[in-house]
């Protein structure tokens, strides 16, 4: 997390680059099995904003920061002053002082683009309106090991 690099959809990245983030997915859940997950994140926080109700994505990036030697921790909409006194340009300029990243689920994605665009550490989008890109790498991940290939099949989403 030493450079920025947001993570707000699928779209910026090319194959290749897709392809690298699915083998390094395979190599984390490898250490975790073998419970030897080396603590990439010691000493950096995560924070966490969720507009958005949720159960498996909320606990899963709170997992992954403590097991891979981090902290995440959980900023309810209600105690923060985004868009009710604060603007979002503000708030990510305050959060990027005190947070190494900052994984948010909302609504609109213009309001992740403009986090985004004002904060000064990595911005990951965990679901907004329009994009939900770690669910899509979580389901190519979870397609690559059952099929052992991307290439070449057939998808359909219904979602």
């Amino acid at each position: 997390m030493s450079s920025k690099q947001d993570f707000l959809s699928l779209a910026n990245y090319s194959q290749d680059e897709i392809y690298r983030l699915l083998s390094k997915s395979m190599e984390f859940k490898r250490q975790q099995r073998f419970k030897t997950p080396k603590p990439i994140f010691q000493g950096l926080t995560a924070g966490l904003i969720f507009n958005k109700p949720s159960t498996r994505t909320r606990v899963s990036f709170a997992v992954a920061m403590n097991q891979l030697g981090g902290a995440a921790i959980y900023l309810n909409k209600a105690d923060l002053q985004l868009g009710r006194g604060e603007t979002i340009a503000d708030t990510a300029r305050v959060l990027s002082r005190y947070l190494d990243v900052l994984i948010i689920r909302t609504y609109s994605h213009l309001e992740i683009e403009e986090l985004a665009r004002h904060a000064s550490i990595p911005v990951i989008n965990a679901l907004t309106d329009s994009y939900h890109p770690c669910q899509a790498l979580a389901d190519l991940l979870t397609i690559l090991e059952k099929k052992s290939r991307l290439a070449g099949l057939k998808l359909a989403y219904v979602g």
